[in-house]
């Protein structure tokens, strides 16, 4: 991320401060999305941080990059105290503990926004901050399970699908809980004042597929898996085996792609007139799946890439940076060892850039929210800040 002249990032978020409480899954996700739009962005973590089971390098630990790290002994009244005075600098704070942790500690959004009526106090939950499961623990599949989400996934005659964690964690998640701040803060412009986001995973991923309950109210989408237009339930929206072992996505939905996607496979006329009479579909998938397993993945990559026949390869996380349209729109970055994704979304005039590897000195950390260096120097000799 590029400087100014005055010290501050220049992406559109640049002048936003905000205070990370350490954790794992959506708020990380949240901090780097906002550091990357210019955002300063300061993680505060254990005085003798335990690091993730996952046990990620530095150098690709994505959890960290491009925040500042303060690790700060909450355990005594001067942590707790120095974290109030920071807060009453920030723009926005973020969490993502259970409901209550945060009041314990002395921190909860009674005592921050009393220090800073301005602050956007960002909670991040599965369940929300209240109702039955508040307390419980859960993961992204329980939070996509309860939604209604997880039972829509997978195969006709199979079970439900994990689609990784990116409905519940990340989308359900991380978004709304980007969304919510972002939006506070906007309010924040018109009314001077602070509020608290309540982001439950499980209220952004039913909220995802709030145009499916559309559907399932009017009678076009059956509460069945592997049935309808979009979950593998039509042939023409589905993945098939190449002849080398590999897939193919086919998403010709509209009659026009559909028409082009039957031509050059080719496929049988009846079936080419045929794309909306369910009754074909078992024999049209035979069909499309028997041809489909005549060449390579990449061999159709060819034929169909200058067409808008909707059919596309199924690149692996390796393979996809390598795809020339990814390639030209520099989808990806290289950083050192590391191929990631590059920020997103796109700015015309005040572009987020990617950032390395954390920061870990803490007089800097602590001068972003006006904390002087020999002030910092005896904190730290004070074991309040960790070195």
């Amino acid at each position: 991320m590029e400087e100014s002249t005055t010290g501050r990032k220049t992406g559109p978020l640049s002048g936003m401060l905000v205070i990370e409480m350490a954790g794992l899954g959506p708020v990380p996700l949240a901090g780097l999305m906002l550091s990357e739009l210019g955002a300063r962005v300061v993680r505060i973590e254990r005085l003798k941080a335990e690091r993730s089971f996952l046990h990620v390098p530095p150098e690709f630990d994505l959890d960290r990059h491009g925040r500042e790290i303060l690790r700060l002994d909450l355990k005594r009244p001067e942590g707790v105290e120095l974290l109030l005075r920071m807060v009453e600098k920030a723009d926005a704070l973020m969490e993502g503990f259970r409901p209550g942790v945060m009041e314990r500690l002395g921190l909860g959004p009674d005592v921050a926004l009393t220090r800073n009526p301005g602050l956007v106090y960002g909670r991040m939950t599965g369940f929300g901050q209240d109702g039955p499961l508040a307390d419980r623990a859960g993961h992204d599949l329980t939070y996509l399970a309860l939604s209604g989400v997880l039972h829509a996934i997978g195969p006709k005659d199979g079970k439900p699908v994990p689609p990784l964690n990116l409905a519940a964690d990340y989308g359900g998640g991380t978004m709304f809980l980007v969304i919510g701040v972002l939006a506070a803060l906007l309010e924040r412009s018109r009314s001077g004042k602070g509020q608290v986001v309540d982001a439950a995973m499980v209220d952004g991923a039913s909220m995802l597929a709030a145009p499916f309950f559309g559907f399932l109210a009017t009678g076009f989408w059956q509460d069945r898996r592997g049935v309808n237009l979009l979950d593998s339930g039509a042939p023409f929206y589905d993945t098939y085996e190449t002849a080398d072992g590999r897939h193919v996505a086919v998403a010709c939905l509209e009659p026009q792609f559909f028409a082009e996607f039957a031509a050059l496979l080719p496929l049988e006329e009846r079936f080419a007139k045929a794309q909306y009479d369910a009754g074909q579909w078992p024999a049209m998938r035979e069909a499309i799946a028997a041809r489909v397993r005549r060449k390579t993945r990449d061999e159709w990559a060819t034929l169909f890439e200058k067409t808008d026949a909707c059919v596309a390869p199924v690149l692996s996380l390796k393979e996809a940076p390598n795809h020339p349209h990814n390639i030209a729109r520099k989808t990806h970055s290289r950083v050192g060892a590391l191929t990631r994704p590059a920020p997103a979304p796109r700015f015309s005039r005040t572009p987020g850039e990617i950032s390395g590897e954390a920061g870990n000195d803490p007089v800097a950390a602590l001068a972003a929210f006006g904390i002087e260096d020999n002030e910092a120097e005896a904190l730290a000799n004070a074991g309040i800040v960790g070195r």
